[in-house]
């Protein structure tokens, strides 16, 4: 197993603050972030972390210690890159730049650092494939907000050994993460095939004239959503039973949505420009004040989930 003690952020965004906070939980590491520009990163964590601090899970003193453990950098050759045991890349979802990004980092980084890239749908294989140590590169798929769902997906590549994979599940443990083993490189992942899956029949219901768009998240967050954190649907199907499970999917599967192409009321919402939170209308319309609500709110439940505040 590797020792690690010197963790390097690759970009500042929200993202890579929010990584940088999570990772500086642990006293064993200190944490450098490294960004092409200056960027707030202590004020961008304070304005992330507030609802913590609101709602009584942190205090101010608590982000002041992990702030005490975080670096930044715009320096590319500073000693800060050259020293890191592990890197986490968190800049734009463009492989020509993250293929950029490690080989930078690769001809700075000792020959026994480990490279990891934050993508939710983006392959580790391909990212890496111009890299000279394959064997030492593994997806991290931080869920946003990521300082707090508890997952991170930990994604072999084509090439990952198992001691660099397990190593990174360890570190993020240590930082106080729910790290799971994705044991092929396929897209998607694990969570986000499942959620997008859902997705594809909520659309379909939509489109179908079965329920309108409120209605079926009313049906998601009053019925089978609020088990699911604590029921996942192999355990439900073991619960139920498999002949059960059998039956239902013999008489029903053959009639969901399986198309392999994005909705075509999908489709016509994009080319009219109705792009949801960020124009005030997708699927249903949204003012500036239900948009701030539904991100708030969001957070709050999170809070209310993990830390009973």
């Amino acid at each position: 197993m590797f020792d690690i003690k010197e963790i390097l952020i690759c970009g500042g965004g929200m993202m890579g603050k929010n990584i940088a906070f999570v990772m500086a939980s642990n006293p064993e590491y200190q944490v450098t972030v490294y960004d092409l520009y200056e960027t707030d990163v202590a004020g961008g964590i304070r304005t992330n972390t507030r609802q913590l601090v609101e709602k009584g899970v942190m205090t101010d003193a608590d982000i002041d210690d992990r702030l005490s453990r975080i670096t930044f950098t715009t320096d590319i050759d500073s000693p800060l890159i050259a020293k890191a045991d592990l890197v986490i890349e968190a800049v734009f979802e463009d492989m020509k730049i993250k293929q950029e990004t490690f080989a930078k980092l690769e001809a700075r980084c000792r020959e026994n650092t480990i490279f990891c890239t934050n993508s939710s749908v983006m392959s580790p294989s391909q990212i890496s494939e111009k890299l000279q140590h394959r064997e030492r590169f593994v997806g991290t798929h931080f869920w946003n907000p990521g300082h707090l769902i508890p997952l991170v997906e930990v994604i072999k590549s084509d090439a990952s050994s198992d001691e660099v994979a397990q190593t990174v599940m360890e570190v993020l443990r240590k930082a106080g993460k729910k790290p799971v083993l994705c044991k092929k490189d396929v897209p998607g992942f694990i969570a986000n095939r499942m959620q997008h899956a859902l997705w594809r029949e909520a659309i379909y219901i939509v489109e179908s004239g079965i329920a309108d768009a409120a209605t079926v998240d009313e049906a998601v967050k009053y019925a089978f959503g609020l088990r699911l954190p604590q029921l996942g649907p192999m355990e439900n199907a073991d619960m139920v039973g498999t002949d059960l499970t059998y039956n239902i999917h013999d008489y029903i599967l053959k009639d969901l949505c399986d198309s392999h192409e994005p909705s075509p009321l999908l489709t016509q919402l994009r080319d009219e420009g109705k792009l949801g939170f960020k124009s005030g209308e997708g699927f249903q319309k949204w003012t500036p004040e239900q948009v701030a609500k539904s991100n708030a709110d969001l957070n709050e439940y999170l809070i209310r989930m993990l830390y009973g505040k």
